[in-house]
């Protein structure tokens, strides 16, 4: 399991706004390629984002469901990345100051990936998501000046 904590100069409600859209899913994820449809529901407990993920020719279409969405705290969920397996993603966001921290877990879930030493995943995964927790607040930010 690996977990990043990342203090952010936005507010919480900044943050779910671009966890809300789903079209800018591909500008925070590291590794998310482009996004190719989404349910009309999405945010909503169940929904999926239907997304690709890697640079061509080696692209793999996939998808990412919400297992749960409590805004401005909490947003869970399952990201698939066939043939490899699935991951659990939650993300924690609490108010600090004018800003807040965001907590990010992510850990294996299922197939070939939960057979990847765990130091190993989890050091791979923390490099990757400090990287994607610096996008959202890039992100965040910049529709908090719009």
């Amino acid at each position: 399991m690996s977990v990043n904590v990342r203090r952010m100069a936005c507010t919480p409600d900044e943050v779910f706004a671009v966890l809300a859209d789903p079209w800018v899913y591909p500008t925070w994820v590291v590794g998310a390629s482009r996004l190719r449809a989404t349910d009309s529901r999405y945010p909503a407990v169940g929904s999926r984002l239907h997304h690709s993920i890697g640079v061509w020719p080696l692209v793999l279409n996939d998808e990412t469901r919400v297992d749960e969405w409590d805004p401005p705290r909490r947003m869970v969920l399952e990201a698939k990345t066939r043939p490899f397996g699935s991951e659990r993603v939650i993300i924690d966001v609490k108010p600090r100051g004018v800003g807040c921290v965001v907590r990010m877990e992510e850990f294996p879930e299922s197939g070939p990936v939960t057979l990847i030493p765990d130091a190993v995943a989890d050091a791979i995964l923390h490099v990757r998501n400090a990287e994607a927790l610096r996008r959202l607040e890039w992100a965040a930010r910049g529709r908090a000046v719009q």
